[in-house]
């Protein structure tokens, strides 16, 4: 395994994982919504925060405050129990995601605004939905008060905007030559 440096406590985490040869890690809606049953119980129930995040067919995204270092004992009890459900669920075996979980630090505030908008138009420009607020499995529709849901907490992000019409816009106004400024947030 690589190694990987210890998280720091109180920052900023772009978290993220695909599926295995890029496979669906998702297969059904009811698996997304145990997904996020148990991101409540690892990560949430044991102090880490929420801040955005995006579940797509064959990978997720996260941008999760970090409560303490050991953040890596939590996410990998998440990961495991997941797999040992699809599994289970599905008649397979073997490993479900494609190794570990990649993690990059959020150590800019314009970052942390710019992943939260990648997060949420993730859906957009892998064609699988029109607007943002389509894609039932991300924390966008909260975010735009459509949904009244308790797993993000948005305030770090919607507190650099007037209103959550300004963050649509400024999530509807992602263009591909925003590349550039995420580039370091995908999978290549």
């Amino acid at each position: 395994m690589p190694y990987r440096a210890p998280f720091e406590a109180d920052a900023y985490y772009h978290v993220y994982n695909r599926g295995n040869n890029r496979q669906p890690i998702f297969f059904e809606r009811e698996n997304y919504l145990y997904f996020l049953r148990q991101l409540k119980k690892y990560l949430v129930a044991e102090g880490e925060e929420i801040i955005a995040y995006c579940l797509m067919p064959n990978h997720y995204h996260l941008l999760i405050h970090i409560g303490a270092q050991d953040f890596g004992k939590s996410i990998q009890p998440l990961a495991l129990s997941y797999t040992k459900a699809i599994n289970k669920r599905y008649g397979r075996t073997g490993t479900l995601f494609q190794g570990r979980f990649q993690a990059g630090r959020v150590d800019r505030e314009e970052y942390l605004l710019h992943l939260s908008r990648y997060i949420h138009a993730n859906p957009v420009m892998a064609g699988l939905v029109d607007k943002p607020e389509d894609w039932e499995f991300s924390s966008y529709r909260d975010y735009i008060g459509l949904r009244g849901g308790k797993l993000p907490n948005s305030d770090v992000v919607l507190s650099q905007f007037g209103t959550l019409d300004a963050y649509r816009v400024f999530v509807e106004a992602y263009v591909e030559s925003d590349w550039e400024i995420i580039q370091s947030l995908t999978f290549e």
